[in-house]
């Protein structure tokens, strides 16, 4: 049974609260964080010729994750005017990393 692939990162309601925004964000990359240790476990599993293949995305999916965790650690150190303005860089970062799940997800029949 193939693990969902992860969603884009909703639009957020004007209404919303900062907390309730990272209180969502903080669960969705637990999740990616799941996802990311089922992958490495399948690439452990793979045989040598496609094991280069899964390590490849590995890679491309691990940097683009750590690459959003610093965009995250920088909206949660800024000050509230400032915090607006990155979430949309957060929010581009987030379909970055969705979209290499989703072609890896196809790549590999995940």
């Amino acid at each position: 049974m193939a693990t969902q692939i992860p969603d884009k990162m909703p639009k957020i309601p004007a209404a919303e609260t900062r907390e309730v925004y990272e209180e969502r964000v903080k669960a969705e990359l637990d999740r990616l964080n799941a996802r990311i240790d089922e992958f490495k476990a399948k690439a452990d599993q793979a045989k040598a010729e496609a094991e280069i293949n899964y390590r490849n995305a590995m890679e491309e999916i691990t940097a683009k994750r750590d690459a959003l965790a610093l965009k995250w650690e920088e909206m949660n150190s800024s000050g509230e005017a400032a915090w607006k303005e990155l979430q949309k860089g957060f929010e581009s970062a987030w379909n970055e990393l969705a979209n290499s799940f989703e072609k890896a997800s196809k790549k590999f029949d995940w």
